[in-house]
């Protein structure tokens, strides 16, 4: 369930797809902003995971497989995980690039302060 909680008249009601004009009211007039990983030593944004984990194993991260098959076994099989052998860190990643959101993108910021940042596409 997503939208936005809008407060009208002493009424709170869950709009599921705001129209623009709502958006821009609410994010200052620049509407819904799309968040992408900046890797900054390269100033390239990471466009897929065979990219991501390239930088990744250029900082010491590694794949974490599980008995040989990705990471967790038959659930597991859906995430992609990274781990540092200098750390007890991991990075847990969707299997879909396409369900990499902007919490996986901090996370990696997180653990990877100096080469990461996430920016407003």
């Amino acid at each position: 369930m997503s939208g936005v909680w809008v407060f009208r008249n002493g009424v709170v009601k869950l709009v599921e797809n705001p129209p623009a004009s709502a958006n821009n009211a609410a994010a200052g007039g620049g509407g819904i902003r799309r968040k992408a990983l900046l890797h900054m030593p390269t100033g390239e944004v990471v466009t897929s995971y065979a990219s991501l984990e390239r930088k990744l194993a250029a900082l010491g991260w590694e794949r974490y497989y599980s008995g040989g098959i990705a990471a967790g076994g038959g659930g597991g099989a859906m995430m992609l995980q990274f781990h540092k052998r200098s750390s007890v860190d991991l990075i847990s990643l969707p299997k879909d690039f396409s369900q990499f959101g902007s919490v996986h993108m901090y996370d990696i910021v997180v653990k990877n302060r100096d080469a990461f940042r996430v920016i407003d596409v």
